[in-house]
């Protein structure tokens, strides 16, 4: 029927430790999305989220609030809200009811930022799983402070908690570095940013923390770390500042092609006129036809290049 919303619907669940941007995310994004001509849709699903500084389409606040789940049963900040997300698994059609009038919005859900959610607890796992029987296409934009990058052993921390993160919460996965407007205050880095988005040889980090004393004592296991975060080959970052417009859009790129809208039809073609008013250049961005033209293009002559060196 002409005018009907589309089936599918398209979006991003923003996850990522307490800090990291997760909501200054959702802001700056819900702007830029709305500046494309695309309707906006954004979900709290973090029911210790006060006052949001966006327009909140749903929030999970109305189902279940924290605080009041802390009095009930008496638990502290982390188990109540491991409980709210328990409680909202068993409510999925509340969320479902909320979602279905905004069928044809690009959805943004602003998830907690309880790391175990993402790691090894079912819940919020089973909640995207359920929004994808929906026919709802999220990408995982997993946000992690870019702060991380000037000290080794937090770095790789930071890989373990991403592997596991993308390993756990089975989405198509974006990984960003926030706050990079930030990184020149937290210190020097030990290298060019290039190492730490692509995660090049961590064995130059393994020489770093062999000259701390108190990590010296723990070579083999930061070497077995290493190794397993190396073995799998999955984590990369794309650096962000929420505040550069070519920032977002590089972001924006990434996730659209994981999940896919990239492909479709729905977007309005205006990110080409906005960007040339805003840096006062040719910005050109591609129709879905001609993307799909550069990827081919591109992989084709990527492999005329390895037959040319075999």
């Amino acid at each position: 029927m002409a005018g009907a919303a589309p089936a599918t619907a398209f979006g991003q669940a923003v996850i990522g430790p307490p800090g990291s941007g997760k909501t200054t995310y959702c802001l700056g994004m819900s702007e830029f999305l709305r500046a494309l001509g695309r309707r906006v849709a954004v979900v709290n699903l973090d029911p210790a989220n006060e006052g949001l500084p966006y327009e909140c389409a749903v929030d999970v606040g109305e189902l279940v609030g924290l605080g009041d789940v802390m009095d009930a049963l008496r638990l502290g900040p982390n188990g109540g809200l491991l409980y709210c997300m328990e409680y909202l698994e068993a409510n999925l059609d509340w969320l479902r009811a909320k979602l279905e009038p905004l069928r044809g919005h690009y959805f943004l859900f602003d998830c907690p930022g309880q790391v175990e959610l993402c790691t090894h607890h079912s819940a919020l796992r089973s909640i995207f799983s359920q929004m994808a029987q929906w026919d709802l296409r999220l990408t995982a934009v997993h946000l992690v402070d870019s702060h991380y990058c000037t000290d080794p052993a937090k770095f790789i921390s930071v890989l373990c908690t991403s592997l596991a993160t993308m390993l756990h919460v089975e989405l198509p996965h974006v990984n960003l570095l926030s706050k990079m407007d930030l990184i020149e205050h937290y210190g020097k880095l030990a290298f060019n940013l290039d190492y730490y988005t692509e995660v090049l040889d961590l064995s130059y980090l393994l020489e770093h923390l062999a000259s701390d004393r108190f990590f010296s004592h723990y070579r083999q296991l930061n070497e077995k770390l290493v190794q397993l975060i190396e073995d799998y080959s999955l984590v990369s970052f794309i650096p962000l500042n929420i505040q550069d417009k070519d920032s977002v859009q590089r972001v924006l790129q990434a996730v659209d092609k994981a999940n896919g809208y990239c492909f479709g039809v729905q977007e309005q073609r205006s990110l080409e006129a906005m960007m040339s008013a805003a840096v006062g250049a040719d910005f050109h961005f591609s129709s879905t036809l001609g993307i799909q033209e550069k990827c081919l293009a591109s992989s084709e002559q990527t492999v005329e290049q390895e037959a040319m060196q075999l």
